[in-house]
C-alpha cells in the first residue's frame, strides 16, 4: 500500500528522536513533517537537533524544515512527544482539526474517553474513540500509550490477570536514566547512586495499570479492582526499566502455572501482524540472573518484555522480575504500534 504521511510533535527531544529513528523505512508510515519549539521553527532538522541515537540522522528527514507545533500539519496521524506542560491544548487542537494524535504524554491517559492502549493487552479499548468523537465533536481523536514503566508491567501481568484474576500488586522499579529525557538527571546525582523518587511516577503506575487491565463495558472502562503499591527508583542504567514484582491472585498460583500461561500466550489476531508487533511479546528467561538491561533490553527490537525469576512469594503468591525498553516499548515504539492498530482497524485510511 502507499505509505501514510505522518507528523511528529516534539521531534527534537529524546522520544521525538526515537520516533524519527523507528519510523525511518517504516512499511506503512512516512515522515512528512517535524515540529518543535518556536526557537527551532524554520530551521532544518539536521542543523537543530542534538542527535542522541547511535545511528545517523536519516537523510530523508535531515533537511526537513521544522514547523510550529500547531495544526494543520500534513497527514492524518500525528505522533506527540511534547512536554506535558504544553501538550493538552495542542493535542486537542490537532484532534479537532481531523488528525489522529498518538501521544506519549501523560495529559490525556486517564480521560474516560481516551484509549490507553497496549495492543497485545487491550485492543478492544480502541473503540473508546467513537465515544470521544461523538461527545467532543472531533473529526480525529487522541490515543495514548502508558507510562514507560506501566507498559512493561501490564504486558507481564495481563496474561496472569486473565487466567487467575490479579487482586494485589507490589512493584518496585529500577528505571533507566533515559527515561528522564536529555540532559536528564545530573551525572553527579546518579552515578554510583540510586534516587528513590521520580515525581508522579508511582501514581501513574497505580492508576494506569487499573485502567489498562480494566473491562470495557459499553463505552466506558471499569478499572480493575487491584490494590497496587508502586515504588519507583532512578538508577545509573542508560536504557531498560527493571521491575521486581510480587502479585496476589484470587487463588494461590504456583510458578509452574504462571509459566504455562506465558507459554500459551497468543497475541490478539488484530495485533499479531502489525509491523511493530514482535514475534514473542513476552519472553521468559529461566536463567537465575536474568533479565539484565545490558544483555536483554533489545529483545524483539525493543518491543518484547523479558520475564525471569518466577518463584513463590511468602507474602502474596508469585514473585518475578521483568525488563522492558523504556523508550521503545515504553514510548515511541508503543505509540507507533498504536498507530498501526488505528490503520488496521480502519480509523485511518
Amino acid at each position: 500500500m502507499d505509505r501514510i504521511p505522518v507528523s511528529i510533535l516534539g521531534a527534537t527531544g529524546t522520544v521525538g528522536q526515537k520516533f524519527v529513528k523507528l519510523l525511518d523505512g517504516h512499511p506503512w508510515f512516512e515522515i512528512v513533517a517535524l515540529a518543535a519549539s518556536e526557537q527551532s521553527a524554520g530551521k532544518p532538522y539536521g542543523e537543530v537537533v542534538r542527535w542522541r541515537e547511535s545511528t545517523p540522522i536519516p537523510e530523508s528527514v535531515a533537511g526537513l524544515v521544522i514547523q510550529r507545533s500547531e495544526p494543520p500539519l500534513p497527514g492524518r496521524i500525528v505522533f506527540s512527544a511534547l512536554d506535558a506542560d504544553i501538550a493538552g491544548p495542542l493535542e486537542q487542537a490537532f484532534a479537532q482539526s481531523g488528525a489522529f494524535v498518538v501521544t506519549n504524554t501523560r495529559i490525556h491517559r486517564m480521560a474516560a474517553d481516551v484509549p490507553l492502549l497496549v495492543p497485545e493487552v487491550n485492543p478492544d479499548h480502541l473503540s473508546l474513540l467513537e465515544r470521544q468523537q461523538k461527545e467532543r465533536g472531533w473529526k480525529g481523536g487522541i490515543v495514548a500509550n502508558p507510562n514507560c514503566s506501566t507498559a512493561g508491567l501490564v504486558m507481564a501481568l495481563a496474561p496472569l490477570h486473565v487466567a487467575f484474576r490479579l487482586e494485589k500488586l507490589f512493584v518496585a522499579t529500577m528505571q533507566a536514566s533515559s527515561g528522564a529525557g536529555y540532559p536528564g538527571v545530573p551525572s553527579l546525582d546518579l552515578l554510583g547512586n540510586v534516587i528513590p523518587f521520580i515525581s508522579g511516577e508511582e501514581e501513574k503506575i497505580e492508576a494506569e495499570t487499573r485502567k489498562i487491565l480494566g473491562d470495557l463495558t459499553g463505552s466506558a472502562v471499569e478499572p480493575a479492582a487491584i490494590a497496587v503499591s508502586a515504588h519507583t527508583n532512578r538508577v545509573a542504567v542508560v536504557d531498560g526499566h527493571t521491575e521486581v514484582v510480587s502479585a496476589g491472585f484470587a487463588r494461590r498460583v504456583r510458578p509452574a502455572e504462571a509459566l504455562e500461561v506465558y507459554r500459551n500466550f497468543e497475541t490478539p489476531a488484530a495485533v499479531a501482524n502489525l509491523p511493530s508487533t514482535p514475534a514473542r511479546p513476552i519472553e521468559v528467561d529461566s536463567r537465575p540472573d536474568r533479565p539484565q538491561p545490558r544483555l536483554d533490553v533489545d529483545r524483539g527490537t525493543g518491543m518484547s518484555v523479558t520475564i525471569g525469576r518466577i518463584r513463590p512469594c511468602p507474602l502474596l503468591d508469585l514473585r518475578l522480575v521483568l525488563l522492558s525498553h523504556n523508550t521503545v516499548r515504553g514510548a515511541a515504539g508503543a505509540a507507533i504500534q498504536n498507530a498501526e492498530l488505528l490503520v488496521a482497524e480502519g480509523y485511518v485510511k
